[in-house]
């Protein structure tokens, strides 16, 4: 396994937050759940300090070389300001109590219910 990681300094960009969350719901979401070869990709964002991020999960090293369906450069303007990669040396699962996983999180507070109808 390999992981991803990605922040960007949201200063210098046109971008914010809110903005990206709308990006998330519109097209990354559902773009990255294509990926082959991905296991999970979880979006970050800390407000206090304006910055925006990722971290991947790849079955493999080589697998997480591919092109991405993402527009973040694109639309941020400029590289992650912090990207990191690495091997994975463990994983686990706790036990929890919502099943899905998926369209989970703040850009999709109060429309999981409307996702599921």
């Amino acid at each position: 396994m390999h992981a991803v990681i990605v922040w960007w300094d949201l200063s210098a960009s046109g971008q914010t937050i809110e903005s990206l969350r709308t990006y998330l719901r519109a097209e990354s979401v559902s773009a990255f759940s294509e990926v082959p070869g991905l296991r999970f990709k979880m979006w970050l964002s800390d407000p206090d300090a304006n910055r925006w991020g990722a971290v991947l999960l790849w079955e493999s090293k080589e697998v997480a070389q591919q092109p991405l369906p993402s527009r973040a450069l694109e639309l941020i303007g400029y590289p992650a300001t912090v990207a990191h990669a690495c091997g994975v040396e463990a994983t686990a699962e706790g036990r929890y109590a919502t099943e899905q996983l998926a369209l989970r999180g703040l850009a999709f507070d109060g429309a999981v219910e409307a996702v599921e109808q």
